[in-house]
């Protein structure tokens, strides 16, 4: 069994952001060589993640208002996290809800989708560099 391990690096200009990712994992299952195995991908911040949906802009938008209203950035003070002198309470809710990885099987060196189906990266406390972890095990 074959193993590869490479970090993608974002660094999103705003705050809240749907990266989609898809492309960068296909090439790093090609770097790999492996033809049949599994690809882990996930956010390595706490306030950031790794999920798969379809790559529709109203769906996005979407995510980020129902987000905002389920944790919502502001007030501050409503959140004991940021008595911490924090302001990202809200992110690690985000997150959590979002999930922080996926699994996706790979078949003769291709992700193994679904119709529709995209990896994203979700960003909920931007503006700094964040790293994802792309693990790929198999022949």
């Amino acid at each position: 069994m074959k193993s590869y391990r490479k970090e993608l690096w974002f660094n999103t200009p705003t705050r809240v952001a749907f990266v989609n990712i898809t492309g960068q994992v296909q090439e790093c299952i090609r770097e790999s060589g492996i033809g049949d195995g599994l690809v882990l991908v996930n956010a390595m911040h706490i306030t950031a993640s790794v999920f798969i949906n379809d790559d529709e802009s109203g769906l996005h938008h979407d995510y980020g208002v129902w987000l905002e209203k389920l944790a919502p950035h502001e007030p501050l003070k409503q959140y004991r996290h940021n008595d911490t002198g924090e302001d990202n309470a809200d992110a690690h809710i985000k997150r959590q809800v979002m999930g922080r990885e996926v699994v996706v099987a790979i078949t003769n060196g291709r992700l193994d989708f679904g119709p529709w189906e995209q990896i994203f990266y979700g960003e909920f406390d931007g503006k700094r560099r964040k790293r994802v972890l792309v693990k790929i095990i198999g022949e």
